[in-house]
């Protein structure tokens, strides 16, 4: 089928320029019309011409949006595959995750996410790296890769957030030799301007939360009708710029209780204004959504999302990537195993917001 569709494309692509120009020669040369010098007949000629004219770039167009199309689809795609739909629950945590792009025609983002249920705890990562686009999508790919594997290996999140910073330098490195092959070394700073913000959380079997942040907005913790920064303390520099200080300690950010949510963002979730240069107001749309009772992780979502496009009237200036956590263990055991790997998604929550 789809071998049979691409010769008649590119058989159609060079054929009707040729036809169009072969129409306009033919006429030049052959017409006696065109050999006249009559203002009506120079009329004629101009018209033929710009017809021919008119017509190439018409199919010039058609070929460059259906290329383009293409391109989308196949970036959507490998997006949809890296941010791949989280499980409704993992390891008695409620969970839903989901984003919104400033451009409806892109589908392409520097947002990443991930909940993994391992022996160590339940691990979530939230990132945003600097810029969009497919070197962006790369970066993402790079790091969630790392992310995957580490979080299994790796039993503090010290050591997690190493291989994520490995990992982000190699694929710096690789990725500058791969855009100037001529150079014939790695660069001392790959990319320098080039950073990801990455915040990393790990919730154990009692709701203990422990923290490590690298420059990320801290999350919101959702306490009945209260809603507050999960931490106040200052984050790391963001990965990418600046080598992580040897010595790391993660945030102790108290216990997420039965019945609390987190609610983990980008910074476009606050930092997108309305026509009155006013930013979002995130913390006090949460307050009015938990208010009157508890909400459910997907609730949560549609909240903020009805909000943020009422906000920017449906016209938002960054992209925004929200993932929410809501805590239903019946108990909370003093110690046992975790389950070691990713649950099976039954029904897997949207990861683009439509």
């Amino acid at each position: 089928m789809f071998g049979t569709r691409r010769p008649l494309r590119r058989a159609l692509s060079l054929g009707l320029p040729t036809a169009w120009g072969a129409t306009a020669i033919t006429y030049k040369l052959a017409c006696p019309l065109a050999q006249q010098d009559g203002l009506g007949a120079r009329l004629v000629t101009s018209a033929v011409f710009f017809v021919v004219g008119t017509g190439l770039i018409q199919h010039v167009r058609q070929t460059l949006l259906r290329e383009l199309k293409q391109a989308r689809r196949i970036a959507g795609a490998a997006q949809s595959v890296l941010l791949r739909p989280l499980p409704p629950r993992v390891e008695g945590l409620d969970v839903a995750a989901a984003r919104l792009s400033a451009d409806r025609g892109a589908c392409v983002g520097g947002d990443l996410y991930e909940v993994i249920a391992t022996e160590h705890g339940v691990r979530v990562v939230m990132g945003d790296v600097r810029g969009h686009g497919l070197p962006a999508l790369g970066t993402v790919a790079a790091l969630l890769g790392s992310f995957r594997e580490a979080v299994h290996d790796e039993p503090d999140l010290d050591g997690v957030l190493r291989r994520l910073e490995r990992a982000l330098a190699r694929h710096l490195r690789e990725r500058h030799r791969a855009e100037h092959p001529a150079s014939g070394r790695p660069p001392d700073t790959p990319v320098a301007e080039e950073f990801v913000t990455v915040l990393l959380l790990e919730i154990d079997a009692e709701g203990g939360v422990r923290a490590l942040n690298c420059g990320h907005p801290w999350p919101y913790l959702l306490r009945g009708t209260e809603v507050g920064p999960l931490a106040r303390s200052e984050p790391l520099p963001p990965l990418g710029p600046f080598p992580l200080p040897p010595e790391l300690t993660a945030t102790h950010c108290g216990h997420l209780r039965r019945g609390e949510s987190l609610v983990l963002y980008t910074d476009g979730a606050e930092d997108v204004r309305d026509a009155r240069g006013r930013f979002f107001p995130l913390a006090e749309t949460l307050t009015k959504a938990v208010h009157d009772h508890p909400v459910s992780p997907e609730q949560i979502l549609r909240t903020v999302f009805g909000a943020l496009l009422r906000h920017t009237a449906g016209r938002p200036t960054d992209d925004v990537a929200l993932l929410a956590l809501r805590n239903e263990r019946a108990h909370q055991p003093a110690n046992g195993t975790r389950g070691t790997a990713r649950p099976a998604t039954t029904r897997p929550r949207p990861t683009t917001y439509p």
